[in-house]
């Protein structure tokens, strides 16, 4: 199949059959994230005889490698090939959950995982690198909505389908799941994505490593800091770390004729703006799919499989809405957008804090609050992204959408659990809070208390309502600033339009 040139016509079935699988592979790897999360309990019981450091880094080695090599993974599309490097990275990431599969100790689950997030990162840049090369201009906005709205639900589809693969078989049964849609989406890939040209850049190798060096040291104390304090010496020295390497980054990124990611660009408020809005988006998206399969489990007596269906109602919106948010978007602009998106997904997690022992489709509610509100802010903020660089940087653009929904994700767990854990342990019965250690999960104090189910339960109950209220705070008060970002960036700053290149800064905002 030979590339198509920029700028010549789109099929529309091409374009529709290249949306679909886009999507599907979106979901499939962000959905991973979530599924993995479902499955800690059989895990732990395993022959692996995992300890509680091992059960987290199963989880997290796959966000870790995924989040810290999605931007070089990007521009590696953007110089070899965008559905090449796709392809890569669906073969990948089926090999790598071959390996979880039959892992019969931790190191090996540990390669696997591993191999998986590096499978991951190369997959979900070149999504979005693939899908507007295969779509014709006009069409861009509506495509960057449907697939923004794939990275929403893949944490929902993760925790429906892992519940369901988990209640039917063990947790080797779901990485033999991930492994075979994998393959299916490698072979649709092949079928449908057309090749692009390739860009002739250079690979900026040191810049990459120094990006991804700063990226490993910050997630590392993002993930200690829960387990170790904020204040260990571990976690005080990973940070410290990843700022003195950032700088060295952006020293070196300066230097040289073609880097991986222009420091420059983030002095625009748009790009900065969606950036950090991207972040907040999915710091309070992650930080409840962290609560709110424990609160329905132990707060409602629910299932694996019904607590992965009970999140179902946030993803109505995402699933119905999404595809009138671009033309609300020019009607309203971006930043009222944006107010609107923050102010549904703060007000939906307030909301959820106080539902929490009321009936559940009170709960419901505040879960389709949320979704409306990530339903407006995804989509406007993946346009944001892809239209402060320009098309022939998609690769970069999408792993910058990406890296920052990552490092949300990552954040969202680790203070949304640090409060939850520090709220739990608070309101625990005396017996319970005068034991060394001190227990910090449900599991724990149950297995030192059964008879005191109840009042476990209400103390874990009571720190998720503490952790959602904080969750709804930072969103609220972060979302402002994006909000106030957006409306500098639409007075002052030229763009990339997705559908027609560059626009000036007086002109309608991008959608």
């Amino acid at each position: 199949m030979s590339p198509i040139p920029e700028g010549a016509p789109r099929p529309a079935q091409r374009s529709g059959s290249v949306l679909a699988c886009v999507s599907v592979c979106t979901a499939l790897v962000v959905g991973f994230v979530a599924a993995i999360n479902l499955a800690v309990p059989q895990l732990a019981a395993s022959s692996l005889r995992p300890t509680s450091s091992d059960l987290l880094w199963i989880v997290d080695a796959y966000v870790v490698i995924f989040a810290c090599l999605v931007i070089p993974a990007g521009a590696a599309g953007d110089k070899l090939g965008r559905k090449g490097v796709l392809m890569a990275g669906l073969g990948i990431l089926a090999f790598g959950a071959v390996v979880s599969a039959v892992a019969p100790n931790v190191p090996v689950m540990l390669i696997g995982r591993a191999i998986t997030g590096l499978g991951a990162a190369c997959v979900l840049p070149n999504c979005v690198g693939v899908l507007l090369h295969a779509t014709a201009p006009e069409r861009r906005p509506h495509a960057l909505a449907v697939w923004a709205a794939a990275t929403g639900i893949g944490g929902v589809v993760g925790n429906v389908g892992g519940g369901a693969v988990l209640s039917a078989g063990s947790w080797r049964a779901l990485f033999v799941a991930v492994a075979l849609v994998a393959a299916c989406c490698l072979v649709w890939t092949a079928w449908s994505a057309p090749r692009s040209a390739r860009h002739d850049r250079t690979l900026d190798l040191p810049g990459t490593l120094l990006f991804v060096a700063a990226f490993v040291a910050l997630l590392i104390g993002i993930i200690e800091g829960p387990e170790r304090g904020w204040g260990s010496t571990v976690v005080l020295a990973a940070f410290a770390c990843s700022i003195l390497l950032s700088l060295c980054w952006v020293r070196v990124e300066l230097r040289v004729a073609q880097p991986m990611l222009d420091p420059r660009l983030f002095r625009g408020a748009a790009l900065s703006s969606a950036a950090l809005g991207m972040t907040i988006t999915f710091f309070g998206s992650f930080g409840l799919f962290y609560v709110n399969a424990s609160l329905l489990q132990y707060g409602r007596g629910f299932s694996v499989l019904q607590a992965g269906l009970g999140v179902i109602p946030l993803t109505v919106p995402l699933l119905v809405g999404t595809r009138y948010v671009p033309g609300l978007i020019r009607r309203i602009g971006i930043p009222a957008t944006l107010a609107a998106a923050f102010a549904l997904t703060g007000a939906g997690l307030l909301g959820l804090s106080y539902a929490s022992t009321m009936a559940y489709p009170v709960y419901a509610a505040g879960l389709f609050v949320i979704g409306l509100g990530i339903m407006l802010a995804v989509p406007c903020l993946t346009a944001q992204i892809a239209s402060a660089l320009p098309v022939e940087r998609a690769g970069i653009a999408g792993g910058l959408q990406s890296a920052t929904r990552e490092l949300g994700s990552a954040l969202g767990v680790a203070v949304v659990g640090t409060i939850l854990t520090a709220g739990f342990t608070q309101h625990l019965p005396a017996d319970l809070s005068r034991h060394a250690p001190l227990p910090r999960t449900v599991r724990e104090a149950l297995t030192l208390a059964p008879a005191d189910h109840t009042a476990v339960t209400e103390a874990f109950t009571h720190g998720a309502n503490t952790a959602l209220r904080a969750a709804a705070l930072v969103v609220l008060l972060a979302g402002a600033l994006v909000v106030a970002g957006a409306r500098r960036a639409h007075r002052t700053a030229p763009r990339y339009s997705v559908a027609e290149g560059p626009t000036p800064p007086d002109s309608a905002p991008a959608s």
